[in-house]
């Protein structure tokens, strides 16, 4: 494989000659919440709201909202929006490359720069990585999640209220209050009827579409997408289709996912083919902070969909909190046997699996910065553990698959290191007491109300919730 630095240098100048600011994925890529009608051009910049009247006349305002073209008319200005404020701290704190050069980089961005220079910014543009979630149905409750992501915390908001923090966590009012509450499932959506209607317009050009919830396979939406794919007479062929799945659904509803997923394979009618699902520990402890998993069963549907397929990929996604630290290093351990048992010529990816460890930002009472500072000792045996199951020649340097990574990757231990890194970074005394306090109150209440026992399930911080209690 080839080392791109020097590539992303030139086009990182490149992309400067047309504006300090200028990035493509404000054209190419977009995030669309039709649950409650916001977009984005990129995880990055907060979600926006889609005016419907803008929709009325445009269906593809689901990506190019006046607000999104205002932006873009600033990056062709030589401006940095403020809404894409994340790259520009990375710019300006040193490193090599920021967001914005990576997503203008990617094969989905790079050959559309002169286009979109040409453009401008009044036009209309069909994106090339579209990531889009039908509905908030899901059968989950994870500790992290919410009503606009989550018809079950809708659910239980209704009968119980908001969580007793200082900021009123996952409070229906303000949802409400500030147009993010779902629609309900019963109720016609007009951000799916836009879809629907962009639909036969934009699956021709797409590059990648990532389809995520919610459940999305508890969505009749999503079923449409799948068997438009399989039975259309003009397929796109070059498409990389992603699904996000928690892997928790009943059985009935998993036999048919699996079923179409070999079926996509199979077909020949996309170019590759990416699971991606959660699990943020090991075992008891990961059912806790994902509410409705099964950890055991997952494993083994994680386990079934790779030996069932010859070239499906899947990512696991592990939003890492202050819960995932006492057996993150077990899930390390699984991890490391699936690849070693998967990894083929034929997957697309350098692994069959992957392990993405995100640090969780919000809710903050339950960051991995409310831990006492013993814990530091844990989290660097996790980065050590995965550097002692990985292989050390560079991706550039490899050219048969048998080399490839069987262990962990650089960029997946990286993912550690920096959680290493924000947990040394130091916290205000008494805003980190604070979210202690937000923390007791929140898995007090959250063991009343789902039945749950938070000290039995995590004896190794039961000292700690004490503690937290006592604030």
């Amino acid at each position: 494989m080839i080392d791109h630095r020097g590539e992303l240098y030139d086009f990182r100048d490149k992309l400067n000659e047309v504006g300090c600011g200028f990035c493509l994925a404000k054209w190419t890529q977009v995030t669309i919440h039709l649950q409650n009608g916001e977009t984005h051009s990129c995880h990055h910049p907060v979600p926006h709201k889609i005016p419907l009247i803008e929709l009325r006349r445009n269906p593809s305002a689901l990506h190019n909202t006046k607000h999104k073209k205002r932006q873009r008319r600033a990056m062709l200005n030589g401006e940095r929006p403020d809404e894409c404020d994340y790259c520009w701290r990375v710019e300006d704190s040193g490193p090599e490359f920021s967001d914005r050069t990576y997503k203008s980089f990617e094969p989905w961005s790079q050959p559309y720069f002169d286009k979109i220079k040409e453009m401008g910014w009044r036009q209309n543009f069909n994106p090339k990585y579209v990531e889009v979630a039908f509905s908030n149905a899901c059968n989950f409750k994870c500790s992290y999640c919410g009503p606009q992501y989550s018809s079950k915390w809708v659910e239980e908001l209704k009968e119980y209220g908001a969580y007793p923090t200082t900021d009123n966590f996952n409070n229906l009012e303000w949802f409400e209050e500030v147009g993010k509450m779902p629609f309900k499932h019963s109720e016609p959506n007009p951000y799916v009827d836009a879809f629907w209607e962009w639909w036969p317009e934009l699956y021709p050009e797409m590059d990648t579409f990532r389809i995520t919830g919610g459940e999305p396979s508890m969505s009749p939406d999503f079923w449409k997408v799948v068997d438009h794919i399989l039975t259309t007479d003009n397929p796109n062929m070059n498409l990389k289709l992603s699904i996000n799945t928690n892997l928790g659904i009943p059985d009935k509803l998993y036999e048919r996912l699996k079923t179409k997923l070999v079926e996509l394979e199979e077909s020949g009618r996309i170019k590759e083919l990416t699971i991606f699902t959660s699990v943020d520990t090991y075992g008891k402890q990961a059912d806790y902070i994902r509410n409705g998993l099964d950890f055991d069963v997952w494993q083994e549907r994680v386990d079934e969909l790779l030996s069932s397929t010859k070239k499906l990929s899947i990512a696991i996604m592990s939003t890492f909190n202050a819960l995932s630290v006492p057996r993150y290093a077990d899930l390390v351990d699984w991890v490391f046997e699936m690849k070693t048992k998967h990894n083929s010529p034929e997957r697309h990816w350098v692994t069959s699996l992957t392990l993405d460890s995100a640090y969780l930002r919000y809710p903050t009472h339950q960051i991995v910065k409310i831990l006492p500072k013993e814990w530091r000792d844990t989290l660097e045996s996790i980065a050590v553990q995965m550097e002692t199951l990985h292989t050390v020649r560079p991706l550039w340097e490899i050219e048969d698959w048998k080399d490839h990574y069987l262990g962990f990757t650089q960029i997946e231990i990286g993912k550690v290191r920096r959680i290493v890194d924000w947990f040394d970074e130091p916290m205000d005394a008494e805003e980190q007491n604070k979210l202690r306090r937000n923390f007791f109150n929140m898995f007090k209440a959250h063991d009343k109300r789902r039945g749950t026992d938070f000290k039995e399930t995590f004896p190794e911080l039961a000292e700690f919730y004490d503690e937290c209690g006592k604030l």
